[in-house]
């Protein structure tokens, strides 16, 4: 089957290899899982075949090899699941998840295979290995011991049936998700387009048409759209529509309601880590992470809380005053938040969204990301010739990445940028293959992925600041992904509450001024952003911090709080109204995501009880960035780029994440940076 299912084929091509995306064929994702599978088991088999004593070399290292095929094969299957979904692969997806989930138990429960593992962690105790080498084996035996290797049969076996459970769950929270954004559209006539820009109008006037909907406009059920919407709109009832239809995804008391699946995932998780002797779901999987302790992180959360929804009510105040003013006789709800944040903008820094956006456009920020990776990271970005790489989508571009010095190649860059029925909201960063040296050196495959609305043909794309922030921010993730320097595979994985500073430091680089003076220019006219304009940017920098700060954290401390609470009986609707209430939630905005859609936690387990890591490494970007402010050349220095590359992008996962901030800073990072970013008082203390 190797030799004829595509997806199981060793990638041909230039540049190392590529994904044969151009052939992929939904009928071959099945049986290429499966034998993927099987042949990865075999592998496994192979090893604790062995009956030499276990080295790493004939333990760890062909486990890291193992599983090359099923590798390929996982590749494209994230491809149908987050860029090109259906209701055809969401039936394989949830039929396959279970049986899936029964094979990762297979190897991590493999006592002959664990037992090796321990042999060799053991003696590199007292004998210790290279220092990569030593990293490889304390992570490999921390994930098989945190993944129930070292319990008796019985607990093994209900440890395994819970994890089969779980991935039912989420693959059915991530559908239910789906389902609501495809099922909830509002289509508007042309007298209620009143504030709406024209390349939005004109968007939503194709999907209305895509839909059958001739003569209407269509505001889809997504951030992309909903954001924009509940920006500029002027008809307030339908701000609240589109307002209620985003924020009660899956919480709509129907088929693909996901509430009950939240109280099953908590109860689950809870069981399981039960079974190793923790108290709760944070205490487990905080352990090896840099907060360490759930209580760490709500330390963290509850000491910006206060000041965050302080300056809501500043916020609120200052809107409640605009609306006043123009005789609007309504009180701020959530649905006006960003309708009348917008007109505050304008009255407090005569600065006015729309206007900045018309100068910046996806194609020069897209030169933009080119130009800082050049600078910091030494990188030349060269589109691929037309056709020689395969791709899934006619949208998506590639180009080949290569030293700027040297011309060695490091990998390809894959973007992805339009939002499309079947691609999974948000932006996103992954890799089709990942650095790697100890089998042959292995070249970076990675891409980006976003959701802007498609402009009309021969129109330029323009974005809002906060878009062009998380364009920074995903590409952020890339070149950390491209400027690996690892040896073996299980060192290029994450820190959850660490892999967040990455894309976070580089969002930095978006106000620089050789960024804005180079790239921000007129879509019309192509005269450099006025400076006076650019003035109005900085001083408005923290502006609606409230707002973020306080959406981002109501969303990290209920993950929290949902994971350290009794489940039993948890209503999760009431929960979250309660926890809300205590935490004295200001009434006119809500959680960035509320619980029945909160992908990021209940769609896997990625960032469960690990939602605040954003802000974690938020302390670490803060710090970083007052680093460069302070440095001889600022964000473009040299020497403390280097350091920022050599330190907290190239190791990835080889080393303690504190140790290598440490070596970059000369100490720890101070939270007084990250409340100084915000504009938020700092402590005396």
């Amino acid at each position: 089957m190797t030799d004829t299912n595509i997806l199981l084929q060793e990638w041909a091509g230039p540049y190392g290899g590529v994904p044969a995306f151009d052939k992929m064929n939904l009928a071959d994702i099945k049986p290429a899982i499966e034998k993927g599978m099987e042949l990865k088991l075999q592998e496994i088999d192979e090893i604790t075949a062995n009956t030499d004593a276990p080295t790493f070399e004939n333990t760890i290292v062909p486990l890291e090899k193992s599983g090359e095929a099923l590798d390929r094969v996982f590749k494209y299957y994230g491809i149908w699941s987050s860029n090109i979904s259906s209701p055809e692969f969401r039936a394989i997806q949830s039929e396959m998840a279970p049986i899936m989930s029964e094979f990762n138990s297979k190897i991590s429960q493999n006592s002959e295979l664990f037992k090796r593992i321990k042999t060799v962690y053991n003696n590199s105790l007292k004998t210790p290995l290279e220092a990569d080498q030593q990293r490889v084996i304390q992570l490999i035996y921390e994930g098989f011991a945190m993944d129930g290797a070292e319990l008796d049969a019985e607990k093994k076996a209900r440890y395994a049936a819970i994890n089969k459970e779980l991935s039912s769950l989420y693959t059915n929270f991530s559908n239910n998700i789906l389902a609501d954004e495809e099922n909830y559209v509002v289509y508007l006539t042309k007298d209620q387009l009143g504030g709406l820009s024209e390349g939005m109008i004109k968007s939503m006037a194709k999907i209305a048409s895509d839909k059958g909907q001739e003569g209407k406009y269509a505001v889809p059920n997504t951030r992309s759209y909903m954001d924009p919407f509940l920006t500029y709109s002027t008809e307030r009832q339908l701000r609240k529509q589109v307002w209620n239809n985003y924020y009660s995804r899956g919480d709509n008391a129907d088929e693909f309601d996901n509430n009950e699946n939240v109280a099953k995932i908590l109860k689950l998780r809870k069981e399981r880590v039960g079974l190793l002797g923790y108290d709760n779901f944070g205490d487990w999987r905080l352990q090896n992470r840099m907060a360490k302790t759930p209580e760490n992180a709500m330390n963290l959360m509850n000491a910006v809380w206060p000041a965050a929804i302080a300056r809501v009510k500043e916020e609120v105040a200052d809107m409640q005053a605009v609306a006043n003013a123009n005789g609007d006789n309504i009180t701020i709800e959530p649905w006006d938040y960003r309708f009348y944040a917008e007109k505050v903008r304008q009255q407090k820094y005569n600065l006015d969204s729309d206007e900045v956006k018309q100068y910046l456009q996806l194609d020069k920020l897209t030169e933009a990301l080119f130009f800082v990776a050049s600078e910091l990271f030494n990188y030349n970005f060269t589109p691929v010739p037309e056709g020689s790489v395969p791709v899934f989508h006619e949208d998506v571009k590639v180009w080949e990445v290569t030293d700027k010095t040297t011309g060695k190649h490091i990998g390809l860059w894959y973007l992805d940028p339009f939002a499309r029925p079947g691609k999974r909201s948000g932006a996103w960063a992954t890799t089709y293959r990942s650095h790697t040296t100890f089998n042959g050196e292995k070249t970076v495959l990675a891409s980006n992925n976003s959701n802007f609305v498609k402009p009309a043909a021969g129109e330029a794309l323009l974005v809002s600041w906060d878009d062009a922030t998380t364009f920074l921010h995903e590409f952020g993730h890339a070149l950390h992904f491209f400027s690996s320097n690892v040896k073996y595979p299980t060192l290029n994985g994450g820190v959850r509450d660490y892999t967040e500073f990455q894309s976070q430091v580089l969002e930095r680089w978006l106000s620089t001024d050789k960024v804005i003076n180079q790239f921000l220019v007129h879509h019309k006219t192509g005269e450099a952003i006025p400076q006076n304009l650019v003035q109005k940017i900085k001083k408005a920098a923290t502006f609606n911090q409230g707002f973020a700060t306080t959406e981002y954290l109501a969303s990290a401390i209920m993950d929290m709080k949902l994971h350290l609470a009794d489940p039993t009986n948890i209503d999760i609707d009431a929960f979250e109204k309660e926890t809300l209430e205590a935490m004295d939630m200001p009434k006119e905005l809500v959680m960035r995501h509320r619980t029945p859609h909160f992908g990021h936690v209940f769609s896997g387990e990625g960032y469960a009880t690990a939602y605040y890591g954003y802000m974690w490494a938020d302390v670490l970007t803060a710090d970083a960035a007052e680093a460069f402010a302070e440095a001889p050349n600022g964000f473009y220095d040299k020497e403390l780029a280097e350091k920022m590359v050599k330190y907290l992008f190239a190791p990835r996962n080889s080393m303690d994440p504190a140790d290598a901030y440490r070596l970059f800073r000369g100490r720890d990072a101070k939270i007084d940076a990250l409340m100084r970013d915000r504009g938020f008082p700092v402590s005396k203390n």
